[in-house]
């Protein structure tokens, strides 16, 4: 196991478009790339389930179970739709409201950390295709002539933490598209942006095959 060789694969696949760095984005929007960081605490404890099962072997016969592979992709959708559903109808942004007048204000609601870093989780869990990578793509690292927990604990801890820097990459991201929301038409845009995105996600998941 070379754990140098695994950095840049990790950062490589951590930032990869997906529905968990899109959340990273928005959060990013509407919260700020500190709130942000915070939450993929849930996206981590996600994974760690992955990496945990993956080294234990139950990655692989989960992989081969058609039947658990559709029930996860199918809620995994089903949030995907709902979270896209939501944020379609919203006329809220994180720390804007839209006035009648059609310009936007500051609001004084705090941001709900615990909601970011549940959404993140469940965005995770959800997500069969993260079974895949943990599953397939792991043990193509792993020194067989080595203790195998050891390896995995080391190239799990390196790949969680290349999470971190993807959010911050995504986060800052959205940070600076924060600043051209100026008017309630921008709101609307964003919002109707943000729900067409996982209502997309979505679909792509249902679509996926293992």
């Amino acid at each position: 196991m070379d754990a140098l060789l695994f950095v840049p694969v990790a950062i490589a696949i951590s930032l990869t478009p997906g529905p968990n760095n899109f959340c990273g984005l928005n959060n990013g929007i509407r919260a700020g790339v500190g709130a942000a960081l915070i939450a993929t605490l849930g996206r981590v404890a996600a994974f760690a389930i992955f990496l945990t099962v993956s080294a234990v072997g139950l990655g692989a016969m989960l992989l081969a179970s058609e039947t658990a592979f559709t029930v996860v992709k199918w809620v995994g959708a089903c949030y995907l739709f709902w979270l896209g559903w939501r944020a379609w109808r919203s006329r809220e942004f994180g720390g804007l409201q839209m006035l009648d007048n059609g310009e936007v204000a500051p609001t004084q609601a705090p941001v709900q950390l615990r909601a970011l870093i549940s959404q993140e989780f469940l965005l995770g869990i959800t997500n069969p295709k993260a079974i895949v990578l943990f599953a397939a793509i792991f043990p193509q690292f792993i020194d067989p002539s080595r203790p195998a927990a050891s390896q995995f604990l080391v190239l799990g801890s390196i790949y969680l933490m290349s999470e971190f820097v993807s959010t911050a990459v995504y986060a800052t991201g959205g940070r600076q598209i924060r600043r051209f929301i100026r008017t309630s038409r921008g709101v609307v845009r964003l919002n109707k942006a943000t729900g067409g995105f996982f209502m997309g996600a979505g679909g792509l998941l249902l679509a996926s095959q293992r």
